[in-house]
């Protein structure tokens, strides 16, 4: 080869260099976009939260005077204190103005800030949902994993039936069966747990902690017998996929066992669209469970939201709805952030 050839060679493999210099700088055109869209969904949801509550019907003045006889002139009171008399306009601009700074207003029935309200519900969600969370998402990854590896076995069959019938049942149903079958008893079966609530008071120390763990039980139970079966059944399906690749086979005709290709090299690469699953879980880990929390009486937020809703307690309400949408919102925004890191294909 000559000497006068291989400048040109070098001219044809600097380009090269190209392309790789834009694969780097995808991923933050990728991030700015989901921190762009994430933005606009608050904001969305921040205009939402405040015409969507205000179609329910009633008079929140009127309630809140508990069916008392009350002259127009204390109404109009009360109306004048919490803003009530300003045209609508004016009240959006109001709220969105104060909301933008961390300010939801005044709650209507407790006479406090509705910020003060949610962060003092937040650890009991966070202690129940948690819980669930962890456990759920432990049961069904395992039991996925082993239906699709099983594929076919009765074990697979009774997994998944099992968890498309949980799946598919209404979670107050189950928990007020678990709450009539392991609460009050029935039969010659006695009752072994609480009723509802979240302690029964004038406990100290650890027999407090043990008081909780026994009223955490039935609402635990419930949580993670309804909701394990959506993981399981995506976990189970992606690694169906996964199991036909070459890479797989490649690794068995190495010698290695069944076992270790499963947990080496076909879960973490099937794990995407639970990654997913998992990040959206989250962010109902904040705005917990509704239905359960009521069916349980457990001071959460899920319990706060029903409780304000039937007054209509707006600014409790409002600030409760934007809560639980901006958690479910950013953890899916984190989702979104996260997959590029485990396929960089993604933000391509």
């Amino acid at each position: 080869m000559t000497a006068d050839a291989t400048p040109a060679l070098v001219e044809e493999r600097e380009p090269a260099a190209g392309p790789r210099v834009r694969r780097g700088s995808a991923y933050p055109r990728y991030l700015a976009g989901k921190v762009a869209g994430a933005a606009v969904s608050l904001l969305a949801v921040l205009v939402t939260s405040f015409f969507l509550f205000r179609l329910i019907p009633g008079d929140p003045v009127k309630t809140m005077t508990g069916g008392r006889q009350v002259s127009a002139e204390q109404l109009a009171a009360y109306r004048r204190e919490f803003g009530l008399d300003l045209p609508l306009w004016r009240q959006f601009t109001d709220y969105c103005g104060k909301a933008l700074t961390g300010d939801f207003g005044t709650s209507y029935q407790f006479r406090s800030p509705v910020v003060d309200k949610i962060t003092e519900a937040l650890p009991n969600t966070l202690l129940l949902t948690g819980t669930a969370f962890v456990l759920y998402t432990a049961l069904g990854i395992f039991l996925g994993t082993r239906s699709a590896w099983r594929r076919g076995t009765v074990g697979d069959r009774v997994n998944t039936g099992l968890a498309l019938t949980l799946y598919s049942i209404p979670s107050f149903w189950l928990g007020l069966l678990l709450i009539i079958v392991l609460s009050v008893g029935i039969g010659p079966l006695p009752g072994m747990f609480p009723t509802g609530g979240m302690e029964s008071g004038g406990k100290e120390g650890f027999a407090y902690v043990l008081d909780v763990a026994h009223h955490l039980v039935l609402p635990v139970v419930t949580l993670v017998a309804v909701e394990y079966g959506q993981t399981l059944l995506v976990t189970r399906s992606a690694l169906l996929d996964e199991m036909g690749s070459d890479y797989l086979t490649t690794a068995r005709a190495k010698g290695l066992r069944d076992d270790l290709v499963r947990r080496r090299h076909a879960v973490p690469n099937a794990l995407l669209p639970t990654v997913t699953l998992i990040f959206i879980n989250l962010g109902r880990t904040v705005a917990g469970v509704i239905l359960v929390e009521t069916v349980f009486s457990w001071p959460g937020l899920g319990g706060l939201f029903y409780q304000a809703l039937s007054v209509p307690d707006l600014p409790l309400v409002q600030g409760l709805f934007f809560v639980f949408a901006a958690a479910v919102i950013v953890m899916n925004t984190l989702a979104d952030l996260v997959y590029p890191l485990l396929d960089p294909r993604v933000a391509r």
